[in-house]
């Protein structure tokens, strides 16, 4: 059994409103209520804001909202997994429901699919992992980047013993695409982390990995989905 959860606060300093703009026709969050909703492998759909508005979103577009979250957790400030750890006991304390597994879909992946979700459920229980995190291929390897001083000297970011010339020869990194975060539910419990020395690694591709930041990544992610709407390519 697993239960995604979505977090959603109404401030946003860097984009006011940010979880409910519109982007392709919809508010940014409705993208990932429906890719959640539409995976077979998700048993439930669990939005926690501190928000009535986005709470009223979210409710129309077919989530649960079950409580709304206090508003000591919806802080700048406030560490990401806390409300995160509240949304789970809360069901647990209030409802009696205790999922296998749970997954943090962040409302500012629109471009990530059903299918990605699917993918990390199969992953986990193939792989016997405590949990699987997506990640994107790096677009800048961190072996062509150089320090500068303050006199525009340019030295080495990181080291090389031996200096890999060609791009194709660089060794593959990834990083967190911020989409997908799959934890066992014990293991959220008791670790508070999504890290253990058994996570593993969900690849997805840049085109599925923009995750809502910034006025840019908002245009591009409404470039991008009214471009797939037009030519018949439907959020999977």
């Amino acid at each position: 059994m697993t239960c995604a959860v979505v977090m959603a606060r109404g401030g946003s300093k860097g984009l006011p409103g940010k979880n409910i703009r519109p982007v392709g026709g919809k508010p940014l969050i409705a993208w990932t209520l429906e890719a959640a909703l539409k995976c077979p492998l998700v048993n439930r759909v669990v939005v926690t804001t501190d928000s009535q508005e986005i709470a009223d979103v979210c409710r129309a577009f077919g989530a649960e909202v079950p409580f709304l979250r206090p508003s000591e957790l919806a802080q700048d400030d406030t560490p990401g997994m806390d409300p995160l750890l509240h949304a789970v006991r809360w069901l647990e304390d209030n409802e009696n429901y205790r999922p296998e597994l749970v997954m943090l879909a962040q409302a500012t992946s629109p471009l990530r699919p059903a299918e990605d979700m699917s993918r990390a459920i199969e992953l986990l229980f193939e792989k016997s992992a405590d949990a699987v995190v997506s990640v994107t291929p790096v677009e800048e390897h961190p072996f062509a980047m150089k320090r500068m001083d303050e006199d525009g000297r340019m030295t080495d970011y990181v080291g090389q013993e031996n200096p890999v010339n060609r791009r194709q020869d660089l060794p593959p990194l990834y990083v967190l695409n911020g989409a997908i975060y799959l934890v066992r539910r014990d293991v959220l419990l008791r670790e508070e982390t999504f890290y253990t020395d058994c996570t593993y690694g969900l690849i997805m591709p840049p085109e599925r990995s923009i995750d809502v930041d910034t006025a840019w990544d908002l245009y591009l992610a409404d470039l991008i989905l009214r471009d797939r709407a037009e030519h018949g390519h439907n959020q999977g």
